[in-house]
């Protein structure tokens, strides 16, 4: 009998303890990405612009609309009241506007943009902007979770999530040069110029364009990477402009079999330009492009973005294999002449 009592009892103690187990596992905070947003979110803003856009027609007369549209930015430089965007959000603008999630709304000038990548820069003066730490988007992997911050069809600040599905993605035939990363989190209208941030609440990404979406599906979003659109944002600040030249090299991708490993990615040149900054270097046709600076060159498209990211005067050091011998060769970036095939 004592034995039996003694079993009852333990039980007691064992479905107490179970009970107990069970409400701290329910009392438990839910995990939630929550306390991140709260303190990021105040750095993306809702750019609306007004304007005037051309309106194509057969007339031979220069005909335009008036335009009223909504975008998404991202506070760049808090002290120096800057904010990035796409530069089709701000295209064709005659007033721009930023409105804040703290009510503020404040008149914007345009400081610069770059049509080629995409991007722009626009400035408020106000005091006490709300900042966004900086992520290194070159540390990505597909399968990272990623969320797209922005105002979606004009409406209040939303934000979605996904994955990154992609990285360095081209021909994609949005902008002329391309480097995207792919993401599920869903971008839609109003999106463009917002934010795209990882689970510590870093900028990795510009969001820019969505294709394939539709009322049930979000389809597929692209942003630009933050380590590009930080190139291209200091160029605008330091120099007021972007003066993109020329190696006077033409580029293609896959190579001619032979000429490497096959598994080894690169892009080999087909035509140097007689005169051009290319020659002077040394560069050949046929030299297969493995490099430039630390990056590895993946193919072709991916190698002109990286000259197009360079300045006039600045020098392109390019790791090479000629013949199968490697070496490196460094050529400054000229002026871009009447030339229409090189890069």
């Amino acid at each position: 009998m004592n034995r039996i009592i003694g079993a009852i009892a333990l039980s007691f103690v064992a479905l107490g303890q179970g009970v107990a187990a069970d409400e701290a596992v329910a009392q438990a905070p839910l995990p939630s990405l929550a306390p991140v947003l709260k303190k990021i979110t105040p750095a993306v803003v809702k750019i609306e612009i007004r304007g005037r856009a051309p309106v194509a027609t057969n007339s031979r007369r220069r005909e335009t609309r008036e335009i009223h549209e909504v975008g998404s930015g991202v506070v760049y430089d808090a002290g120096q009241g800057l904010i990035i965007t796409n530069h089709h959000v701000i295209d064709h603008a005659d007033e721009i506007t930023v409105a804040l999630t703290d009510g503020r709304v404040l008149n914007a000038k345009r400081v610069g943009s770059d049509p080629d990548f995409d991007l722009a820069l626009v400035r408020v003066r106000a005091d006490s902007l709300p900042s966004i730490p900086f992520g290194d988007s070159s540390q990505l992997e597909v399968g990272d979770i990623v969320l797209a911050i922005g105002y979606p069809a004009n409406l209040a600040q939303s934000v979605t999530s996904g994955i990154v599905g992609g990285l360095h993605r081209t021909n994609i035939g949005i902008e002329q040069h391309e480097n995207f990363i792919q993401t599920d989190a869903a971008v839609y209208p109003g999106n463009s110029g917002g934010a795209l941030v990882n689970t510590n609440g870093d900028l990795v990404g510009i969001n820019t364009a969505f294709i394939g979406s539709s009322s049930t599906n979000p389809g597929v979003g692209f942003a630009i990477p933050v380590n590009m659109a930080r190139i291209i944002a200091d160029q605008i600040l330091k120099y007021g402009d972007i003066r993109r030249g020329t190696l006077g090299i033409t580029i293609e991708n896959p190579p001619p079999a032979g000429t490497r490993d096959p598994n080894q990615p690169g892009a080999v040149i087909t035509k140097v330009d007689r005169g051009s900054a290319g020659e002077r270097a040394g560069l050949k046709v046929g030299d297969v492009v493995v490099n430039i600076g630390d990056a590895a060159v993946r193919n072709a498209p991916f190698l002109r973005t990286r000259i197009a990211l360079l300045r006039i005067g600045e020098t392109a050091e390019l790791a090479i294999l000629r013949e199968g011998k490697a070496m490196t060769i460094r050529a400054p970036i000229a002026e871009r002449q009447a030339q229409t095939s090189s890069k």
